[in-house]
């Protein structure tokens, strides 16, 4: 793959994401407070595919249940695109690269091209492309190959990962866990294979390499990984990390403002013309709302009608309906 040219592309420093957290977590801009959601309807539909030029669509839940393709799905997008709308699939899953995401969707009989997909594995690699991150450091990953492969199609050298899974730590005395002291990023996002050792060699380069990042791919507490049960996300992984170093992460997945002003940059779209279609209130939703763009809940994947409509939630999205594919469907009524 040829090396991205991102000479002039979006720049955001570790203060400037800190200071979208409290506590740790992702809040609200004030765009979802005092907002009303209303149920997609015929004519909401047709106002949809008449103003919005690019549809942002997550995956996981919105696309598919693990790998089992939600229903409705291929002919949406089939007919979207007919419409001549642009589609770009942005995902918080990091386990995959951009390549391996396209590979899947080819599985599941779905066109999708490499350059419409953003996954946060991508968005992390990208965010230490674009400040600047020294080549001769290396990156320590929790998490799985698509983390890896996207370092290294940027340049950089990542360790750690599903390897590192196989190991373990016998605690006895006199015992000194020895890691790489020219790891100068940590990279915490979804995965199967984290164990202690993991977590204590993320602990020492965090604590003892002088301006190690610490870097989240997203904080997802949960995610659809399979078609029948929701698993813990990378939000569980990250904690993990956090409450050894005592230190909050830079965020660059959804609902991150580097990973949208990195899309818009690509993609140069109008925001105006922009819907966000995603599963979660916390990531998706929020993730278009601070953009300023329209939003749809669909409840096909983790958020419920009664969470959305519980007086605790202050994110609104501008719609709700059951599946992806109702766009479509109700637009021709």
């Amino acid at each position: 793959m040829a090396e991205e040219k991102l000479e002039n592309g979006p720049k955001i420093t570790e203060p400037e994401v800190a200071a979208a957290t409290e506590d740790g977590k992702i809040i609200d801009s004030g765009a979802g407070k005092g907002s009303t959601h209303r149920e997609l309807t015929s004519d909401g539909a047709a106002d949809l595919i008449r103003s919005i030029d690019a549809f942002l669509l997550d995956c996981d839940g919105v696309i598919w249940k693990g790998d089992k393709l939600i229903d409705g799905v291929p002919e949406a997008l089939r007919a979207l695109r007919s419409m001549g709308k642009r589609l770009v699939f942005v995902t918080n899953n990091s386990t995959k690269s951009r390549r391996q995401y396209a590979r899947k969707f080819t599985s599941l009989g779905l066109d999708v091209n490499e350059d419409e997909i953003f996954s946060s594995s991508f968005a992390s690699a990208m965010f230490l492309k674009l400040n600047n991150f020294p080549p001769d450091k290396k990156i320590y990953v929790i998490g799985e190959e698509g983390i890896l492969e996207e370092l290294e199609l940027a340049g950089f050298t990542g360790i750690g990962g599903p390897e590192d899974g196989k190991k373990t730590i016998q605690l006895k005395s006199n015992l000194l866990f020895e890691h790489d002291k020219n790891v100068g990023a940590v990279i915490v996002g979804l995965d199967q294979y984290i164990n202690y050792y993991k977590l204590q060699y993320a602990t020492l380069c965090i604590r003892e390499n002088p301006g190690c990042l610490f870097i989240a791919t997203n904080r997802d507490a949960v995610g659809h990984l399979t078609d029948l049960q929701e698993w813990p996300g990378a939000g569980c992984m990250v904690a993990a990390v956090c409450g050894a170093v005592q230190k909050e992460p830079v965020v660059v997945g959804k609902p991150s403002t580097f990973l949208m002003d990195f899309l818009l940059e690509r993609h140069q779209i109008d925001v105006s013309k922009m819907c966000m279609v995603g599963d979660r209130l916390d990531t998706d939703i929020l993730f278009g709302k601070n953009a300023g763009c329209r939003t749809l809940l669909v409840l096909s994947g983790v958020t419920t009608l009664s969470e959305l409509n519980d007086s605790s939630n202050s994110i609104c999205p501008d719609y709700y309906t059951n599946n992806f594919s109702d766009i479509v469907l109700l637009s021709r009524k």
